[in-house]
């Protein structure tokens, strides 16, 4: 049995990601039609690949009724500019998370939400930010509530004040 019989290569047609194990119809290079062929995916990744992504295509014991996709790729988004060691998931929309020499790591999205159910830490001698910060909380600044924390004598347009308020 040759290694031919035992793969192929292919393009997506659809994909069904509602499954516990995703399935895939593809067409195979010689215009065969493959449906519901289980896509295997790493532990902790996942993707719901675009039509016309390509696969590659294994027929276990080389029967061609039993077809697995071991890997799906897209060669029309795939990041080209990642220098030797470097890591990148990506979307066709442009999203990214680039892991860079130097240890750096580089997110690039429209709108990136964090939800943790207990705190965000962040242990780091210096954050930056280049817009405005939005609150509907308090902050505490040294210990100090900023909801609580008054001022006296505000003058108007010069962001000077008197002293913080009794209690405050």
């Amino acid at each position: 049995m040759s290694l031919k019989s035992m793969m192929a290569r292919g393009t997506v047609l659809l994909a069904a990601a509602g499954k516990m194990m995703q399935t895939l119809q593809v067409r195979l290079t010689a215009g065969e039609l493959k449906d519901n062929v289980e896509h295997f995916e790493p532990y902790g990744l996942t993707s719901n690949p675009l039509p016309g992504a390509e696969v590659l295509t294994m027929f276990l014991g080389g029967d061609r009724s039993h077809a697995v996709v071991v890997v799906a790729s897209d060669r029309r988004y795939r990041i080209k500019e990642l220098k030797p060691g470097e890591v990148a998931i990506y979307t066709d929309e442009g999203d990214r998370v680039h892991f860079k020499r130097g240890r750096v790591i580089d997110i690039e999205t429209q709108i990136l939400n964090i939800k943790a159910t207990v705190a965000v830490n962040f242990d780091t001698p210096e954050i930056t930010q280049t817009g405005k910060i939005t609150s509907a909380g308090d902050q505490i600044a040294a210990g100090i509530s900023q909801i609580k924390h008054v001022h006296t004598n505000v003058q108007a347009g010069n962001g000077n004040s008197g002293p913080p308020a009794v209690g405050g």
